[in-house]
C-alpha cells in the first residue's frame, strides 16, 4: 500500500468546545459540545465516533458523560442531543460498530466497559476489568469489542458467542499499556515500548513488529515520531508484513489515526495539532477512459465513473448500506479481473468468488464461483439480476443477494430466449382469488416473493421455473421457438415460433392461446400487462390480454392480456422498433423509412388494467373518475364493480353502481355499507358480521352462501323466508 499526502488541515484553537465538521478536508460546519452540568467547560473530549450513517456523533467527555448528537442529513442542519449517558467516573474510550447502529460501547476510568442502548437511552455494564480503560475497538462484523487497560490486559467481549449468548474473556497481557488497539483480521495492539503486536482472536501471539487498522482489515498503519509504519496481510503466506515506512520531517509524535470508511483516505493527527490527510491505495488504473479503479487492497477496489463523480465500492464482501456501498469480505479473496458492461454493470472475478454489481442501484453480490477461467458469458438484460453462463450452466444472481438464485442447464443463452422477473410488481394480498385472474404468487408461503424465470430446455420446449418454490411448468411446442418473455408478474408468457406465430401461455391455469398468425414485432408495455405487436401493416395493442378473443381492429393494442381478443388495431407504414413510457405517456415508435412516427396509447386504460391486477381498486376508481361514460368506460366501471364486490369493498362498488346509473344497486350497497358500519362500530367495519355476509351473498346471487350465513346463527325461519321470497325451495 502506498500513502500519498493530499492536504493539511490545521485544527482550530480551542473555541469553547467547538467541533469542526469537514468533508474532503474542507470545513463545512461546526457546533459546540455541552458540559454534563451547567457551568464552565472544564472538561476534555477523550473520544468520539460517528454512527454508521454519519447522521449521529457520539462524544465521550471527562466530566463523566457520553453525549450522542444528531447532526442531520445535510450540512447546516440544527444539531441536537438525542441521547446522553451520565456515568459515575470519567469516560476514557468509545467505539461505535457499523453493524450495531443502536449501540455504542464506552470505557470508564474505574475499569468498567459499558454499552449505551440508544433506543431505551439506558446504559448497561458489559464487564468490569478493575483497571483504567485505555482503548476500545470493535470487530469488523460488529459482534464483538476488545478493550485495553492500564495494567496491560486485553479483554474480548462477544455479543453472541456461537449462539450461546454474550461472553467475555481475558485474551492477553501486553508488555505495556496498549494505547493503540484495533480489531481487523487480527487484534493489533501497540504502546510506548516501540513494539507492534498482532494477536489472534483467541489471544494467541501471531507476530511482533505501531497502529490504525484499515476498514477491510488487510492493512495496518502505526504512528511514531516523525513517521508511521504500514503493514499488510499476505493472503498467500497468511502472515503480516511490513510494506513501508513514511517519514515526515517536523511532524513530531503521531497521536491519532483514522481511516475513511472505504479505506481510501487516512487521517493522521499529531502532537502539534495538525491533521494530515493521505491517499491510500495499492494501485490505480483506468478502464476504457470512462472509469477509474483504485485498489485499496488486494480484495477491495473503488470503481469511480470519470466525469460524474458517481462511485461505488467493490469489495469482496457482503454487507452494505447507505448512499455508498462498502462491503466487507468474509473471504478476503484477491480480485483478479474487473469488467464493466453497458457502462453500468460490474463483474469481477476473484480467486474463489464472483462479484456482480449495479452502478445505478448500488447493489452488489458476491457468490462462490468455481469457473474462474475467465470464459463466462454475462447477460445484463434483467433489471434486478445478472445471468452468467459457464460450462453449460446458466446461473441467476440477484443483485444484493450473496447466493445463486437458480442454476439451470441450457444451451440457448440468447437474450431473446431468456426472461427473468424478480419482484417487479407488488405482492398481492388480502381477498381470495378472482376466477378470471388467478394469483399463484401469494400462495407460495414466501412472504409475497415472486421470482420466476423462463428459458428453453430445447429448441421447442419452454420451462417456466418459480425460483422461490423451485416448481416448474413446461410448455411443449411443435416447432422452434425464436422469442419469449414473461410479463412483469411472471404469470403470463408470450412466445413466438419460427413460423412467426405469436402465442400466449397462462402459467397459472396452463392454457395457451394463439394471438397472431404472423407477428413481426411483440413487446410487453413496461410495468403493465398490455401487449403491443405488429402483424404486417397492422399495429396490434391488447389492453385486456385476459380476454384475447374480443377484438376491436390495425394498431392492435391489448390492454387486458387476460382477454386477448379485445384488441385495438391501427394501420401503420413501417416497422415498430421501440415502446417509450415516461411522464404519464406511452408511445409506440414506428420507423417509416424517411421519418419516425409515434402512436400514443391510452394511458388511462393501461393504468386501469395495472391497478386492477394489483388489486388497487381505489387507484382504479381515481383513473375512471375523469373519463366520460363511453361504452369502454362503462365496461371498466362494471369490471371494477364486480372485482370490488368479489373482494368485499362495498364503498367502491357503490361508487361504480352510481357511475353506471344503476340506482337500485347503488341504494342497496349504500344501505349495506351503513349496516356494516353500524355492527362494526365504524365505517368499513363489520364486513365479517353474519348479517352483512348474508346480504353480500344475496347481491352476488349466492343463495347457498346466504343460507349458510343464516343457519350458522340458527335462523332457520329467515332462511326459509329467503327462499320463499325468491320463489325457490331449498334443496
Amino acid at each position: 500500500m502506498q500513502l500519498r499526502h493530499l492536504q493539511t488541515v490545521l485544527a482550530p484553537p480551542g473555541e469553547g468546545g467547538s467541533l469542526p465538521l469537514q468533508k474532503n478536508g474542507e470545513k463545512r460546519d461546526k457546533f459546540s459540545t455541552k458540559p454534563a452540568d451547567k457551568g464552565p467547560k472544564n472538561y476534555m473530549v477523550r473520544a468520539m465516533a460517528f454512527g454508521p450513517d454519519s447522521s449521529r456523533l457520539a462524544i465521550a467527555q471527562t466530566d463523566n458523560i457520553v453525549f450522542v448528537y444528531k447532526l442531520g442529513a445535510e450540512w447546516g442542519e440544527k444539531k441536537s442531543i438525542c441521547n446522553k449517558f451520565p456515568q459515575p467516573s470519567p469516560v476514557t474510550a468509545l467505539t461505535w460498530a457499523d453493524a450495531r447502529p443502536n449501540d455504542i460501547v464506552f470505557g470508564l476510568a474505574d475499569g468498567k466497559v459499558k454499552i449505551g442502548q440508544l433506543r431505551t437511552n439506558k446504559p448497561a455494564t458489559l464487564y468490569n476489568a478493575d483497571s483504567f480503560v485505555a482503548a476500545l475497538a470493535a470487530s469488523a462484523d460488529g459482534n464483538g469489542v476488545v478493550s485495553a487497560h492500564a495494567d496491560g490486559a486485553i479483554y474480548r467481549f462477544l455479543f453472541d458467542d456461537s449462539g450461546g449468548g454474550p461472553s467475555h474473556a481475558r485474551l492477553a497481557v501486553h508488555p505495556c499499556v496498549p494505547y493503540a488497539l484495533s480489531w481487523g483480521r487480527s487484534i493489533v495492539a501497540a504502546g510506548n515500548d516501540c513494539q507492534v503486536v498482532f494477536y489472534g482472536v483467541d489471544g494467541g501471539l501471531e507476530r511482533t513488529f505501531d497502529y490504525s487498522n484499515s476498514p477491510n482489515g488487510d492493512a495496518v498503519v502505526v504512528g511514531n515520531f516523525n513517521s508511521f509504519y504500514v503493514y499488510a496481510h499476505n493472503h498467500r503466506a497468511g502472515l503480516w508484513e511490513e510494506v513501508g515506512i513514511k517519514e515526515v520531517e517536523n511532524m513530531y509524535t503521531v497521536t491519532s489515526l483514522g481511516w475513511k470508511a472505504d479505506g481510501s483516505r487516512l487521517a493522521v493527527g499529531t502532537l502539534c495539532g495538525v491533521v494530515d490527510v493521505y491517499d491510500a491505495c495499492v494501485k490505480r488504473s483506468r478502464y476504457r477512459g470512462k472509469f477509474e479503479f483504485t485498489y485499496v487492497s488486494l480484495s477491495q477496489v473503488i470503481v469511480k465513473r470519470l466525469g460524474t463523480g458517481a462511485r461505488i465500492v467493490v469489495i469482496v464482501k457482503r454487507l452494505g448500506t447507505g448512499a455508498r456501498i462498502v462491503l466487507k469480505s468474509h473471504f478476503g479473496c484477491e480480485i483478479l479481473k474487473i469488467n464493466i458492461f453497458k457502462d453500468r454493470y460490474v463483474a469481477a472475478n476473484t480467486t474463489e468468488t464472483l462479484l456482480l454489481g449495479d452502478l445505478e442501484t448500488l447493489k452488489l453480490s458476491e457468490v462462490p464461483w468455481n469457473f474462474n477461467s475467465g470464459g463466462e458469458k454475462f447477460i445484463f438484460d434483467a433489471p434486478a439480476a445478472a445471468l452468467v453462463f459457464a460450462a453449460g450452466e446458466l446461473s441467476v444472481v440477484e443483485y444484493g443477494h450473496n447466493e445463486v438464485a437458480a442454476a439451470v442447464r441450457t444451451d440457448h443463452i440468447s437474450a431473446h430466449l431468456l426472461s427473468v422477473r424478480l419482484n417487479e410488481r407488488p405482492p398481492r394480498t388480502g381477498a381470495p382469488d378472482d376466477p378470471d385472474t388467478p394469483r399463484a404468487d401469494e400462495h407460495d408461503g414466501q412472504d409475497g416473493q415472486n421470482k420466476k424465470m423462463a428459458y428453453l430446455l430445447d429448441a421447442q420446449t419452454v420451462n417456466v421455473k418459480n425460483l422461490v418454490t423451485q416448481a416448474s411448468v413446461t410448455v411443449n411446442h411443435d416447432c422452434r421457438i425464436d422469442w419469449l418473455e414473461l410479463n412483469s408478474r411472471g404469470n403470463l408468457l408470450l412466445f413466438r415460433d419460427k413460423r412467426r406465430q405469436l402465442h400466449l401461455f397462462n402459467v397459472d391455469n396452463q392454457t395457451r392461446t394463439t394471438l397472431l398468425n404472423l407477428c413481426n414485432y411483440v413487446q410487453w408495455v413496461p410495468d403493465s400487462d398490455v401487449v403491443v405487436a405488429q402483424s404486417r401493416t397492422s399495429l396490434c395493442v391488447w389492453y385486456n390480454i385476459h380476454a384475447p378473443d374480443q377484438s376491436r381492429t390495425s394498431l392492435c393494442v391489448w390492454y387486458n392480456i387476460h382477454a386477448p381478443d379485445q384488441v385495438t388495431n391501427h394501420q401503420i407504414k413501417g416497422d415498430v422498433y421501440e415502446i417509450e413510457r415516461s411522464s404519464g405517456r406511452t408511445e409506440v415508435i414506428v420507423n417509416e423509412g424517411f421519418r419516425e412516427a409515434s402512436y400514443l396509447l391510452d394511458e388511462a386504460l393501461i393504468e386501469f388494467g395495472t391497478a386492477i391486477d394489483d388489486r388497487d381498486y381505489a387507484k382504479a376508481m381515481e383513473i375512471l373518475e375523469p373519463l366520460e361514460l363511453t361504452p369502454e368506460a362503462a365496461a371498466m366501471w362494471s369490471q371494477l364493480c364486480d372485482m370490488a364486490l368479489a373482494h368485499g369493498d362495498v364503498l367502491i362498488a357503490e361508487r361504480c353502481a352510481a357511475a353506471l346509473g344503476d340506482v337500485p344497486r347503488a341504494a342497496y350497497l349504500h344501505a349495506l355499507s351503513a349496516a356494516a358500519a353500524a355492527v362494526g362500530g365504524g365505517e368499513g367495519g363489520g364486513r365479517d358480521h353474519w348479517s352483512v355476509r348474508h346480504r353480500m351473498c344475496l347481491l352476488r346471487k349466492d343463495l347457498k352462501g346466504a343460507e349458510d350465513a343464516l343457519l350458522a346463527q340458527g335462523r332457520v325461519e329467515e332462511a326459509i323466508a329467503m327462499y320463499e321470497k325468491g320463489a325457490k325451495k331449498p334443496r
